[in-house]
């Protein structure tokens, strides 16, 4: 869909504690291919906000498509992580910030 993006809210599991240097570099691979194929918009860690670890803004072309992305995601596979996704509706010049 034109206009909209896709935010991954990753949320650490119990075992997140227990994440290796290995399942980062993973986790870093990830990154580096949705970015290499145009997926990646934005992405971060958070700090001081409990319970999550960071968040993607995914491009994709549909919710059915992000949801894939979101479920490949090497934190997610290997149980360190869960994830939300939401729908974002982009407001901006172009599309007169959505008012209609």
């Amino acid at each position: 869909m034109k206009d909209w993006l896709y935010v991954m809210l990753i949320e650490k599991t119990k075992m997140y504690n227990r994440l290796t240097k290995a399942a980062v570099e993973r986790h870093v691979a990830n990154l580096k291919k949705l970015d290499d194929d145009g997926h990646l918009e934005l992405g971060g860690a958070f700090k001081g906000f409990p319970g999550v670890a960071g968040m993607y803004v995914l491009r994709a072309g549909s919710y059915e498509e992000a949801e894939e992305l979101c479920k490949a995601e090497p934190l997610v596979t290997e149980g360190f992580a869960t994830y939300k996704l939401k729908a974002l509706q982009t407001a901006n010049r172009e599309n007169n910030y959505l008012l209609t």
